[in-house]
């Protein structure tokens, strides 16, 4: 199926790896132009090194990287801007949350909340208003938010307490933009085999073990990919689903039990 993604530009941000990189192969593979955000030049680097090679051979660079951090007030700026300047338009978006470190209610400090609220919460809203701002009929938008939205995980009090807030966030913005023809759209991936969820598996006594204890739960008996995940989140940027926005799309192998 043609997605539609020839020459439109999409920002990444969190594309350096994990999910967010994912996405990016998806789109690039697809014909789109990326724009790369992420906190590390060199990670940056290889990361639009791996695109490059993977682009259709029409001779132009599609891979833009910027260093930016989600929590920073002038990111969502800058990289707007950055799009602008080097392909004149701005067609969708991938806001890719990052997570905040697990902890219980109980043992999460104010500090530790506000921390969380800055860079998970707010920079989010923040990229997410910014982006909005310059996208035009047929405009996307995708927020990367977790399966906490609907339910609970174990351990991760701040990103249960965060994300379901910017679910909500992302379902008013639907509402919001919908009128100028712009799509907003959020993901929930599960269990997915990243960089990120392997830490959370190494943290436990038994890495092993809590792989084996996530993946019973999961109908399919595994975690996913994250090529898996970028597959699907490419389709929800794209023209292709176009009458697809205010959706909460878990992307987790049948882990969520909520409708």
């Amino acid at each position: 199926m043609d997605l539609g993604l020839d020459g439109r530009v999409v920002l990444v941000t969190g594309g350096s790896g994990g999910l967010g990189l994912a996405t990016a192969r998806a789109l690039v593979a697809d014909g789109a132009r990326v724009v790369l955000s992420g906190r590390t030049a060199d990670r940056l680097a290889s990361a639009a090194g791996e695109l490059r090679a993977i682009a259709p051979g029409t001779g132009e660079d599609p891979v833009l990287t910027v260093v930016a951090d989600n929590a920073d007030p002038v990111s969502a700026d800058a990289l707007v801007a950055a799009a602008r300047e080097r392909w004149g338009r701005l067609d969708a978006a991938l806001v890719s949350v990052g997570g905040p470190p697990p902890g219980s209610v109980t043992g999460t400090t104010d500090e530790q909340w506000r921390d969380a609220f800055e860079s998970v919460f707010l920079g989010t809203v923040r990229l997410a208003r910014t982006v909005a701002a310059a996208l035009d009929d047929g405009g996307s938008i995708a927020l990367v938010l977790s399966t906490s939205v609907k339910a609970p995980i174990a351990h991760l009090a701040a990103s249960n307490g965060l994300r379901p807030g910017l679910g909500m966030v992302a379902k008013q913005l639907a509402d919001e933009l919908g009128p100028r023809g712009i799509r907003v759209n959020a993901l929930l991936p599960g269990r997915i085999g990243t960089e990120r969820v392997q830490w959370l598996d190494d943290r436990t006594d038994d890495p092993a073990a809590a792989r084996a204890r996530a993946e019973s739960a999961i109908p399919l008996g595994r975690y996913g990919e994250p090529d898996e995940f970028g597959r699907v989140a490419a389709f929800v940027l794209s023209p292709a689903a176009s009458f697809l926005t205010g959706v909460m799309l878990p992307v987790d192998g049948g882990l969520t039990r909520a409708l």
